[in-house]
């Protein structure tokens, strides 16, 4: 909401610096659609007067450079007389806009305009204007008009321009920073083969953003089927993407491309996805997943042990499981020793009495793990030893631990930790204390007049109003 109010405010000034001479493209950027589009809406939201007006202007309203024939005028004043109220006006003016190529933004969005003989003709210009270079440099404003009603005819021939643009200049989009014209760049390039199979496997690695890698990792496959790529250009990209729904992609293809012997790598992957895909191929050739990650969690100080095969065997294999994860709780790895916490919890296996020192590991993965695995049975741990770690002197992830615990604990105990994180140099652990207080109600479990939390109270009694104060303590059973 604010953008937008800025951007109108900033088409308002634009407009007034074009009615005072101001050249159009020290107004507006060639390559900043929102800008145009703001100067567009900035023209109406002024209020210009005439000359042949007679009464006093006031103030705050700006003299009109559009006398009354438009012949008069230069680039400025079209560009103005382009965005006008009347539609008489912006019709006259797109006659006259021929000769200025800077004005074909302008025309752009006038190709959507809401008077049918304003639209149509704006739209003939265009369709004669708009040869490759001018596509490429007005995409990101076409796309921006396309959103609109009646913008579907700016994308369409935009589509039909590129698409017998050269590739040195069509290729400019696929670099673009505009996400959504590189979207529709790699859409057009996909379903026209502009790019080769192994050029869209490697889009689908390296670009940024997820939806242009799944469109060109699916494009790439599909081209890998029809049996017009060497498998190799493809697949190498896709196998080694840092992304893992495109490194999963490779992975399913390998059976395709009769190369399943290697999904066996994949197993151990970092991402669950591509574990999934790995399994798939590797039972479809006949291999037995489960057995794989047996071997490998099999010995437990096995330095070279990875984490996706621990988690990996808890996703396949079966609570007998169990007694291969319990050793890994003491890997070397801090990987490892997470995942075999959350091994342990995905089995159903998760014994508190076991975990417990993880809460004091110093890796805060491992001790993230640990407190999801503890926390359906925090209230069986001492209230007291938690509180402990709550402490100022220990590191913050375990804090952090603790304190999620005292939460699920309940009870007076969280209360204590609260006020007690009321000062802590953590600006975030005294956030999160401050609406614990806030939020806290007795349970069942406190007991009714217990003057501690009394005391409490009144040492946070700044976060409550004097109402709201009292309603706590008469809650609690104490006398407000």
């Amino acid at each position: 909401m604010r953008e937008s109010v800025e951007d109108g405010e900033k088409g308002v000034a634009a407009a007034v610096r074009l009615a005072e001479g101001a050249r159009l493209r020290s107004v507006v950027a060639a390559d900043d659609p929102v800008g145009w589009v703001s100067l567009d809406a900035g023209v109406r939201e002024v209020s210009w007067s005439y000359p042949t007006r007679t009464v006093p202007r006031p103030a705050w309203e700006h003299a009109a450079p559009l006398p009354a024939d438009l012949t008069q005028l230069g680039e400025s004043g079209l560009a103005l007389a382009l965005c006008h109220r009347d539609g008489r006006t912006r019709e006259t003016a797109i006659r006259r806009a021929g000769p200025y190529p800077g004005l074909l933004p302008l025309i752009v969005i006038r190709c959507s305009d809401w008077a049918a003989p304003v639209r149509e003709r704006a739209r003939k210009l265009l369709r004669e204007a708009l040869d490759p270079p001018a596509a490429v440099a007005l995409a990101p404003l076409i796309l921006l008009v396309g959103r609109r009603d009646r913008g579907g005819f700016g994308v369409e021939l935009l589509g039909d321009t590129l698409r017998r643009a050269p590739l040195a200049e069509f290729a400019a989009l696929l670099v673009h920073r505009d996400r959504v014209t590189r979207r529709f760049a790699y859409r057009l390039a996909a379903e026209h083969d502009r790019l080769s199979p192994a050029e869209l496997a490697r889009a689908a690695a390296d670009d940024p953003d997820f939806v242009i890698q799944d469109l060109c990792a699916t494009a790439a496959l599909t081209r890998l089927r029809e049996a017009d790529a060497a498998p190799a250009d493809v697949l190498e990209p896709l196998l080694t993407a840092r992304p893992p729904h495109v490194r999963s992609a490779g992975v399913t293809a390998l059976r395709r491309a009769g190369q399943p012997e290697r999904a066996e790598a994949f197993l151990g992957d970092r991402s669950g996805r591509v574990r999934a895909c790995a399994r798939y191929v590797v039972r479809q050739h006949g291999g037995d997943p489960v057995a794989w990650y047996r071997e490998r969690c099999a010995t437990p100080d096995d330095p070279g042990l990875v984490p996706g095969a621990v988690i990996g065997l808890a996703e396949c294999g079966d609570r007998a499981d169990g007694a291969l994860l319990r050793p890994l709780l003491a890997h070397p790895a801090d990987g490892v020793r997470g995942q075999a916490v959350a091994g342990l919890r995905a089995l159903d296996l998760a014994d508190s009495r076991q975990l417990r020192p993880l809460l004091d590991d110093p890796a805060p993965g491992v001790v993230r793990q640990t407190t999801l695995a503890l926390l359906p049975s925090a209230r069986q741990l001492p209230a007291d030893w938690l509180l402990e770690r709550a402490g100022p002197r220990l590191p913050r992830h375990i804090r952090v631990a603790a304190f999620r615990l005292l939460h699920a604990h309940g009870g007076v105990a969280v209360l204590r930790a609260a006020v007690g994180l009321l000062d802590d140099p953590d600006v975030k652990l005294r956030t999160w204390a401050a609406q614990s207080v806030q939020r806290w109600h007795p349970s069942a479990d406190v007991r009714r007049g217990d003057p501690e939390v009394g005391v409490l109270l009144d040492r946070c009694g700044h976060l409550f109003s004097e109402h709201v104060l009292k309603r706590r303590k008469w809650a609690a059973g104490l006398d407000a």
